[in-house]
């Protein structure tokens, strides 16, 4: 059974009322952040007022502040809450992408599979040495060391398979 309207404002008046001025110091401290503590008080002193219309409240301080504190959080979550419309202006904005078109893909790895083929019609030796110097960075002298034979020898078969390669691909249609 509730009680008469007069018996609410007499317990709002005892028992909620006077805490509204500590209330809001309390939220002033609580939360520096927030610049609009009357309406927080405002607020939670209605939302306890309305509690104890409905139903009997225990301990209303005790109410009041819990009601308050949850007030300025969900302010302060609203507050880091990304507008929706703003997130829609960005996607109309167009960006540029840095990755290449699916064009420039293919054409890119028709280019390496024509090189491929270039490289394996080059004689055995040519192939390995031109491999090693361009493919693995190795120095001629590494190249000679590795397979044996003289820097000069290195030196004129990553030459000729420069050439090779270099009219291959002119024979396909590559600079």
């Amino acid at each position: 059974m509730l009680p008469p309207p007069e018996d609410i404002s007499d317990w709002y008046s005892a028992e909620v009322q006077p805490h509204a001025g500590e209330l809001r110091a309390w939220l002033g401290g609580k939360f520096p952040g927030l610049n609009d503590f009357d309406d927080l008080v405002q607020e939670a002193l209605t939302r306890v007022w309305r509690e104890r219309q409905a139903r009997p409240v225990p301990s209303p301080r005790a109410l009041l502040y819990t009601t308050a504190r949850n007030l300025a959080l969900d302010q302060i979550r609203r507050r880091q809450v990304v507008r929706i419309d703003a997130l829609a202006e960005l996607a109309e904005l167009t960006v540029l992408e840095d990755s290449p078109s699916a064009a420039d893909t293919t054409a890119r790895n028709q280019e390496l599979d024509l090189l491929t083929q270039a490289l394996q019609s080059l004689p055995e030796r040519c192939r390995q040495v031109l491999t090693l110097r361009k493919i693995y960075g190795l120095s001629q002298r590494e190249i000679a060391v590795q397979l044996g034979i003289s820097e000069h020898t290195v030196e004129a078969q990553v030459g000729n398979g420069m050439k090779r390669c270099t009219e291959f691909l002119a024979r396909h249609g590559l600079p």
